[in-house]
């Protein structure tokens, strides 16, 4: 493979920054270019060396760096790798980048510094993908949810279950290929317990996505309300900063607002909506339209309204809206006055009731707490250390787990052993594109396409 660099580090001004190159003749290009302190290179794995970048053509004097070596196969891709790491300005960074590329470097793919280490064996697909979700972490629990699978938790699982269906299909097909051989067959007895085992850890691994889309993707959460009910209050009072256009006219919101928070460790994807209302236009049509889908899209849905004042029909539409979702009744303005008894009987719909003064941010706590409960976030960081956070490997889990009750039914109808083999190598196969034992070159872009450049 051809040496390759990027920039490593993100755009703008720093204090420093990374350009990245790795393959068998990264340390010759580097050469052209690195003038060490000692007027000698020495690309000894793990050592830092100081000198200058210059032009070779020029001799002048680009920036004063710090390079680091890793020799392979004891590097992030097992080749040849070298960081430069230099001081953070966009110009010095590809100043040093070009250099690179005019010394025999070709400038790397999204993606492909892992790429080459999962081609090179010292990472699988499931761990390279959780370095894009390590790098895209919103919270604390969902870093240490990607650090997990980097670390090889969620691949060792899979391959104790792989481990289980090979040593089944080694001895059907033993007892098939070489009957002359008089081979043990497996008994019926032995399979089913074996599969059955194997179908229980699968199912496991399927219920925890549950919670791993939680860490991963957040909470979706709509803040839904009549026009001037305080939902762009509320968003703002999420926030502590002023997000959204707050007046007294209604219909400001037309379209939606997205911003993320954290609850408890767990990430909340809020989404202040546009008020529903009867209105003649259009634009805010369009956006009431919105605010009802979303509401049934939502995760959470956090329904806002105005307690110092009685209940509309809009608002007894917003009450039907909710009424089959995970919901928070939202009592907004209680610095202004205190809802009548009426109005608590008609919101008495099986949500918690929740008041407040979005406007002076009291009771938001109160809200918090509501959200807690309502998604029992203690068990989900109690819950096992292995859960499934990416959708891929739910899809491909529930394919397996398919293929292996198929395999138990085929062992119920008496049906012979060689169907069975053919179940569970589609078991297998399955498995095996979540670590990519055996995983199309087309999957194997979309994934590393969707890094960024340098990692």
């Amino acid at each position: 493979m051809s040496t390759i660099a990027a920039i490593s580090t993100a755009s703008g001004i720093g204090g420093i920054g990374i350009i990245r190159m790795s393959g068998k003749d990264c340390f010759e290009i580097l050469s052209k270019f690195f003038i060490p302190k000692n007027k000698k290179m020495e690309p000894r794995g793990y050592n830092i060396q100081y000198g200058h970048i210059i032009n070779p053509e020029t001799k002048q004097k680009i920036d004063e760096v710090l390079v680091s070596y890793f020799i392979e196969p004891k590097s992030y891709t097992k080749e040849n790798l070298c960081e430069i790491h230099s001081h953070g300005g966009n110009i010095i960074m590809k100043q040093i980048l070009e250099l690179c590329l005019e010394n025999g470097a070709s400038l790397a793919e999204p993606g492909e510094f892992t790429k080459r280490a999962f081609l090179n064996g010292r990472i699988d697909l499931a761990q390279a993908e959780a370095v894009i979700d390590i790098l895209n972490a919103k919270t604390e629990l969902e870093a240490q949810t990607a650090e997990k699978q980097l670390d090889g938790q969620l691949s060792h699982n899979i391959e104790e279950i792989r481990s289980l269906g090979i040593s089944l299909m080694s001895n059907i097909e033993a007892s098939i290929d070489y009957p002359e051989y008089d081979i043990e067959e497996v008994s019926k007895q032995e399979l089913t317990d074996i599969l059955l085992q194997i179908e229980e850890r699968l199912e496991k691994l399927i219920k925890s996505f549950d919670n791993g889309k939680l860490v991963k993707d957040g909470i979706k959460t709509a803040i839904v309300g009549t026009p001037n009910a305080g939902k762009s209050s509320l968003l703002n009072a999420f926030l502590k900063e002023d997000r959204a256009i707050v007046t007294e006219y209604a219909g400001t919101t037309r379209d939606t607002i997205e911003e993320y928070i954290t609850v408890n460790g767990i990430a909340l994807k809020i989404i202040d909506t546009a008020g529903i209302r009867e209105t003649e236009n259009e634009i805010e049509k369009i956006g009431i339209e919105k605010s009802k889908k979303l509401i049934d899209e939502a995760d959470l849905v956090i329904a806002i309204f105005d307690g110092s004042k009685e209940l509309t029909c809009e608002d007894e539409l917003i009450l039907k809206l909710i009424s089959s979702k995970v919901a928070i009744i939202v009592l907004n303005k209680e610095d202004i006055g205190r809802p009548s008894d009426e109005m608590l009987r008609m919101l008495q719909i099986g949500k918690p009731i929740v008041s407040i003064s979005a406007l002076k941010e009291i009771g938001i706590d109160s809200i918090y707490n509501e959200i807690i409960n309502l998604f029992d976030f203690s068990r989900i960081k109690q819950d096992s250390p292995i859960m499934i956070t990416n959708i891929r490997h739910k899809h491909l889990i529930e394919q397996a787990r398919k293929s292996a009750q198929s395999a138990l039914k085929t062992i119920h109808d008496k049906m012979p052993i060689d169907i069975i083999s053919i179940q569970i190598k589609d078991m297998l196969e399955y498995l095996g594109k979540i670590t990519g034992n055996n995983v199309s070159e087309d999957i194997i872009q979309d994934i590393f396409s969707k890094f960024c450049l340098g990692k």
